[in-house]
């Protein structure tokens, strides 16, 4: 208990201080979290710097098809420090999603979906939805010319909606096309979006100490000692994490800044002059991809939502009662697969759809559909896992035995 009067004092009314202690320093955790459950408190630290410099920088926008260049431009060369914080904000998305998709990739690999974690899992899917939803929206208030043609072609896309599309279409823009209020819809949309996504962050807090971190064992601690405090161990772990990201943040904020940027994307926005190949930011290719792979506008659509909404399914589609990849023979090679599958389905993304490509990304599109709905249900049934320790302490002495 803290010897402080004045924290006493507080924290007898209002138990914030005993509520930080528990969640934060006696919070009992797996003694064997390797550096991949990092990306948890480094996303959301990038989360915060990402809602600091956006109000900082929302403070000197101009909502307005006749301003948002000029204003974007107004930032870079005459607000203090503009620059700076531009290119934080503008790269800080990109790692925000490099940071998502390892954590989502992490928690395939250690079955962190699984029983007594799905509600855990879904809410970290909404979060990732409400990330791309803030992206794309962030990706037009620039008004350049990469911005303006990406909201026409996705705005356009849910016209394919049977019944309701047009509608839909015409309330996301505010008009019969991309104009002022579409841009004034989305800098709103954009700049609250994100307290949003920190309220589905603390719930997804919550039902992560609810029933604890997995760990790659993917078994739960049986005796205390499998267990430490957060704190110092994990907090010190999670500094050391920091700070390499930090590093590696600030060099590219520093000496890279437009590594992630479209060229394209620095002139104005015309609405005369189509750009030669159309694309967006990286982290939404392998969806763009599954959109242009399927020959049916409709079908193209629902291929691209589908292919977020089938991780809301995933607990329930993997119906092997063991939960680490480490133990899961066939799953093991067949996750990097898709892993890589994940990747090249990025790259189609990025290229023409003709020819090759699209032979290559229609293939990739079937492959990442079969993999859920398919492989996973058909493994549950035909995989024999290798045997599962009882325990954290004798998975660790396994590990040492094997090194």
């Amino acid at each position: 208990m803290n010897n402080n009067k004045v924290v006493q004092w507080i924290d007898t009314r209002l138990p914030i201080f005993t509520f930080m202690r528990h969640a934060l320093k006696e919070y009992p955790t797996p003694k064997n979290l390797n550096f991949l459950w990092n990306t948890g408190s480094l996303a959301g630290i990038t989360l915060l710097i990402m809602i600091i410099t956006g109000i900082t920088l929302a403070m000197h926008y101009c909502p307005d098809p006749e301003d948002a260049f000029q204003s974007v431009e107004r930032i870079m060369r005459d607000v203090n420090y503009g620059w700076l914080i531009r290119y934080i904000h503008m790269n800080g998305a990109s790692f925000f999603f490099v940071l998502v998709y390892i954590h989502i990739f992490r928690g395939m690999y250690y079955g962190s979906y699984k029983s007594p974690r799905e509600l855990l899992w879904i809410l970290g899917v909404v979060i990732f939805l409400m990330m791309m939803a803030t992206a794309f929206m962030g990706y037009v208030l620039p008004w350049g010319q990469m911005s303006f043609w990406g909201a026409k072609v996705i705005t356009n896309l849910f016209s394919a909606i049977p019944i309701v599309g047009d509608t839909i279409v015409h309330w996301l823009l505010g008009g019969p096309t991309v104009g002022a209020p579409t841009l004034n819809r989305f800098f709103a949309l954009h700049y609250l979006l994100p307290f949003g996504i920190v309220a589905i962050v603390c719930l997804h807090m919550v039902a992560l100490h609810q029933f604890g971190s997995n760990n790659p064992s993917g078994v739960d601690p049986k005796h205390p000692s499998e267990q430490i405090p957060f704190h110092p161990y994990y907090t010190v772990k999670d500094l050391l994490g920091l700070s390499i990201y930090l590093f590696v943040f600030a060099f590219v904020v520093f000496f890279a800044p437009n590594f992630f940027g479209e060229p394209e994307n620095y002139n104005p926005a015309n609405s005369m002059v189509t750009p030669v190949h159309i694309v967006p930011e990286w982290y939404f290719l392998p969806f763009y991809a599954i959109l242009r792979s399927i020959p049916s506008k409709l079908g193209g659509v629902m291929g691209m939502f589908g292919a977020v909404f089938v991780l809301f399914l995933l607990p329930w589609l993997d119906r092997s009662r063991v939960r680490s990849a480490t133990f899961r023979p066939l799953y093991r090679p067949l996750f990097w697969v898709f892993v890589l599958n994940s990747i090249v389905l990025g790259w189609i993304g990025s290229q023409p759809p003709e020819g090759i490509y699209l032979i290559i990304g229609r293939g990739a599109t079937a492959y990442y559909f079969f993999h859920f709905f398919v492989l996973l249900p058909l493994l549950s049934v035909i995989e024999k896992p290798l045997p599962v320790p009882d325990s954290i302490t004798l998975y660790l002495d396994q590990k040492k035995r094997a090194v």
